[in-house]
C-alpha cells in the first residue's frame, strides 16, 4: 500500500525532536554538581545508547515528582568516562544508580563500583539492568557490590531463578529444546537474599521516542493493513529458528493484508503501524520488545506469544484485555489472528484499554513511586 511521504517526514521530525530533548536533558544533568540543601542526591551513571537511555529518561522527565516525594535532585555521568578515570561534576551523592555494558569484565565492574563508592561515601549503590533477557545472570557478582538491583521485567514465579536452563535464559531453554539445539546448560546462582534487592522498573514505554506519544492521544483512522509483521529473522540458532517460524506463520495468512520484511526506517514503520489492525511482536533476545509499545502507541492491537510468566510495570500484558496472546509454538496463530481481524469491537476494546493503561500511568507519579526503594 502507499504510505504518504508527508506523514513519514512528520514522524521523522517528531522523533528527532524527542531524541534531541532527551540528549539535552542528559547534557544538562551532566553539566553541574548537586544543589545545596537537596535531601537526596541521585547520581545516574549511564550509557548513551538508545536502549540504556530508555531506562534513564524517566528520571529526568519525572524530576519534579522525585523532588516532591523524596527531596531528590538528579544528576548524570557517563559510565565510560568514570571507567576512564574522569570525575563527574556531581559527587557526594546519597544514591548512585549505575548501568554497565552487557559483557563488562569482573575487574572493570569492581573498579567502577569502588570508584563510585570513593566519590560518594555512604551512598546507596543501585544497579540499573537495561538488558533484554529476564534472567539474573549477574546476581552472584552483583550481590556483594550493590544494595538494590532494578530490572525492567521479571519472572512472576521467582522460584524459576537459579534453575538450570539450556543456554542462558528461559527463552533459550524453550527454543533450544523445541528445535533440538544442543547448547550447553547454564545455571545462574542466586545468592541468599538477592531477590529481596530486586526493584521492578518500567520497560520501553519510558523511552524518549515513546513516552510523549503515549502521554498524548491514541491515533485513530482507517486501518487497511490487517497485520503488521516486520521483524528481523537472522541471529543465533535458537533465535533464527524462532523468528523463522514466525515468518512462516505470516506467510500462511492467505486472504489477509500482511506487511512483512525488515529494514524499514522507524518513521515509516510507525506510519505503517498506525494503519494496521494488529501488530505482531515475536520474542527477541528477551520477551519484551520495542514493538510491544510501538504497536500500542500507534493504536494497533498487540499480538504476541503468551506473556503470563512476565511481570513488568505497568502490567501491559493482560491477556485479551491489553494484548492478544498466542501459543509459543504458534499453533493457534492463524485462528487467533483471523478472529481478532474480524472483530472490530474486540480490537477497539483491547487497543483502547492498552493505550489508556500506559497513558494513565505516564500521566501519574507512578514512576517516581516505583523508585521509592532507591531513596530508602
Amino acid at each position: 500500500m502507499s504510505i504518504p511521504t508527508t506523514e513519514v517526514f512528520a514522524n521523522r521530525v517528531r522523533l528527532y525532536a524527542r531524541r534531541r530533548r532527551a540528549e539535552t536533558a542528559r547534557a544538562r544533568a551532566m553539566a553541574s554538581g548537586f544543589p545545596k540543601g537537596a535531601t537526596e542526591r541521585l547520581l545516574l551513571v549511564t550509557q548513551p545508547e538508545r536502549i540504556p537511555q530508555s531506562q534513564i529518561y524517566p528520571f529526568h522527565h519525572y524530576a519534579a515528582d522525585l523532588d516532591r516525594l523524596y527531596g531528590a535532585s538528579v544528576r548524570e555521568a557517563d559510565t565510560w568516562a568514570v571507567l576512564r578515570g574522569e570525575v563527574p561534576r556531581a559527587t557526594g551523592a546519597t544514591v548512585v544508580a549505575f548501568q554497565t555494558p552487557f559483557d563488562i569484565a569482573d575487574a572493570d565492574l569492581t573498579r567502577l563500583v569502588e570508584t563510585l563508592r570513593a566519590q560518594n561515601p555512604g551512598a546507596r549503590i543501585v544497579c540499573l539492568d537495561w538488558f533484554a533477557p529476564t534472567d539474573l545472570r549477574n546476581a552472584a557478582r552483583m550481590d556483594p557490590l550493590v544494595d538494590l538491583y532494578v530490572k525492567k521485567h521479571l519472572l512472576r514465579d521467582r522460584s524459576r531463578y537459579g534453575q538450570p536452563t539450556r543456554g542462558d535464559t528461559n527463552l533459550t531453554d524453550y527454543f533450544n529444546r523445541r528445535y533440538d539445539i544442543n547448547e550447553a546448560e547454564q545455571c545462574h546462582e542466586i545468592p541468599p537474599g538477592f531477590l529481596d534487592k530486586l526493584v521492578l522498573g518500567p520497560s520501553f514505554l519510558t523511552a524518549p521516542g515513546i513516552l510523549p506519544a503515549l502521554a498524548s492521544r491514541r491515533p485513530r483512522g482507517l486501518r487497511p493493513i490487517d497485520l503488521h509483521g516486520r521483524f528481523a529473522v537472522g541471529g543465533t540458532p535458537w533465535y533464527a529458528g524462532m523468528r523463522g517460524e514466525a515468518e512462516t506463520a505470516l506467510a500462511q495468512l492467505d486472504g489477509l493484508s500482511v506487511l512483512k520484511g525488515e529494514g524499514v526506517p522507524l518513521p515509516r514503520f510507525m506510519v505503517e503501524m498506525s494503519r494496521s489492525k494488529l501488530g505482531f511482536s515475536p520474542f527477541g533476545y528477551g520477551e519484551v520488545c520495542w514493538r510491544d509499545y510501538e504497536a500500542i502507541m500507534a493504536g494497533a492491537v498487540l499480538l504476541k506469544p503468551d506473556m503470563s510468566h512476565i511481570e513488568t510495570a505497568p502490567d501491559i500484558f493482560e491477556a485479551w484485555e491489553t494484548y492478544v496472546p498466542v501459543a509459543w509454538d504458534l499453533s493457534d496463530f492463524d485462528k487467533v489472528t483471523r478472529q481478532v481481524c474480524a472483530d472490530d469491537a474486540l480490537r477497539e476494546r483491547i487497543a483502547s484499554s492498552a493505550f489508556d493503561r500506559l497513558h494513565d500511568w505516564l500521566l501519574s507519579d507512578a514512576f517516581a513511586r516505583a523508585m521509592a526503594p532507591l531513596f530508602g
